[in-house]
């Protein structure tokens, strides 16, 4: 008979493409448990190790002949590093995986089919899985509130377990800049010091070891960081600094409201190019990933005309610097280089620019507000956030397809979704996370599981069994009425 706590295989998120059940193969974990894995997926292992420690209060030793195996297999047909075969059966458990990257996922799979307590007994049979879209992600603000890299690595491992593989870091705007640049000192001296983000309680930067690390640590985490810095707008801590960025050279106030749309760098200016490319250099060669987000959005105050001008300047630097740009879909109204990828983020049923990109072989990353932003208010009654953008409840970040957002933007264009994070009413990591989770795990599955695979209904009950696995992680999460909480 199986314990009252077991878990049936296919009750994971994000959901797997394929489950097979046999409930005459569950695996009661043994006492003299062991873990095989070949050398490239040591850390793996050992991650796996850990979990079944916990869970146990075994020993759960490396061993080449464990009972449970990590193994490598090129297979050839494999369309994803991450794709993954987890095997489980009554003498033993199998994963295979073409890469470590799906081993990983395979673990985070086994990790939700592990209890929170009570006997160990794994559910018998297959899992075979592989993601829907390469990019998975997720944004955090640190210049509106700055986050310390604790509270960021925190984030790192919560987000890791649902297979989000990419976290994009908001690190300049009008109330704060938050990254250390070699060369322009007063930049995080002066926009990342005291008095700085909303209502200047949000003081701090990453400097660039700081940076270094938190790139590495993710990257043990299969996250990618994503740095972005926002141009030609929102650049009002920039100027702050270095008043010679403005048109005037004249100094300008620091803002700590909430407004946008109000500063612009000077396109006409050989200085701006100056410093637009210093920091692209930096901030490209700290970070190995493929990526560079380079803003783009609410330049209300650069014209139609300065605003190409600017982006098809600026716009080819990622790439003389071995990254693909990524940018707020306006600037999808110039021609893009080969390689950059907008990022809808925008409520209209329509946006004739992405469709364009589209059409022409860019990929879209998709994160409407009305669906993804996580920093929206659940319902009226949410204490935390902001709805111009409407109310967005767990059902509603669930309940869409990005391969119907946009007219001209379908499967094929997308590289995947994004739920952006914005800190305007953000203070704490508890914070964070009561916005975030449950919401963002919605917009994992978006992202991993094939959309006939996908329906409200299976979620809300997956999602129900991990209130308690939230606790035990020691996570501030939302507890949504339209969850029934185990």
């Amino acid at each position: 008979m199986r314990p009252p706590t077991m878990r049936q295989l296919g009750d994971v998120i994000p959901r797997p493409v394929s489950v097979r059940s046999d409930p005459a193969a569950d695996f009661a974990v043994p006492a003299d448990v062991s873990v095989s894995a070949a050398p490239a997926a040591a850390a793996i292992a050992d991650e796996l190790a850990d979990l079944l420690r916990r869970a146990t209060g075994y020993a759960v030793p490396r061993d080449p002949g464990g009972s449970i195996r990590l193994e490598l297999d090129d297979d050839a047909g494999a369309t994803s590093p991450e794709s993954y075969r987890l095997d489980i059966a009554a003498d033993g458990v199998t994963l295979r995986a073409p890469a470590v990257e799906g081993l990983f996922a395979g673990v985070q799979t086994l990790r939700q089919l592990l209890p929170v307590k009570g006997e160990v007994v794994l559910p018998g049979g297959r899992v075979e899985d592989e993601p829907r879209f390469a990019y998975r992600g997720t944004m955090l603000d640190l210049a509106r509130h700055f986050f310390a890299p604790a509270d960021i690595r925190s984030f790192i491992d919560t987000i890791a377990q649902f297979k989000i593989n990419h976290l994009h870091l908001h690190l300049t705007d009008d109330q704060g800049w938050r990254l250390e640049i070699d060369g322009w000192p007063r930049l995080t001296e002066v926009s990342g010091g005291a008095g700085t983000g909303i209502d200047g309680a949000g003081p701090g930067f990453l400097t660039a070891q700081d940076y270094t690390d938190l790139v590495a640590y993710a990257a043990t985490r299969f996250v990618t960081i994503v740095p972005e810095i926002d141009l030609p707008g929102h650049v009002n801590a920039a100027q702050v600094a270095y008043p010679e960025l403005t048109c005037d050279g004249e100094p300008v106030q620091p803002r700590t409201d909430a407004e946008v749309g109000y500063s612009s760098l000077c396109v006409d200016r050989e200085e701006t190019y100056a410093f637009v490319e210093d920091v692209i250099r930096v901030v490209a060669a700290l970070t190995p990933g493929p990526y560079l987000h380079i803003g783009g959005d609410e330049a209300l105050s650069t014209t139609a005309e300065d605003y190409r001008t600017f982006m098809t300047r600026v716009l080819p630097l990622p790439g003389k610097y071995d990254k693909r740009a990524i940018g707020w879909h306006e600037m999808a109204a110039v021609d893009l280089p080969e390689g950059a990828v907008p990022q809808y983020w925008r409520i209209e049923p329509t946006d004739d620019g992405v469709a364009r990109a589209a059409a022409a072989g860019h990929q879209v990353i998709m994160s409407p507000a009305d669906r993804s932003y996580l920093d929206m208010k659940y319902d009226d009654s949410s204490p935390l956030g902001l709805d111009w953008a409407g109310l967005v409840s767990v059902e509603r970040s669930y309940d869409w397809d990005p391969a119907d957002r946009l007219p001209g933007v379908g499967e094929e264009s997308l590289l995947g979704v994004e739920a952006p994070l914005w800190s305007e009413t953000l203070r704490s990591r508890a914070d964070i996370e009561f916005m975030v989770f449950p919401r963002l795990l919605a917009i994992a599955e978006i992202g991993w599981t094939p959309q006939a695979a996908r329906d409200w209904s299976s979620f809300r009950e997956r999602l129900a069994e991990f209130g308690p696995r939230f606790e035990a992680l020691g996570v501030t999460f939302h507890r949504s009425a339209e969850i029934d909480w185990r």
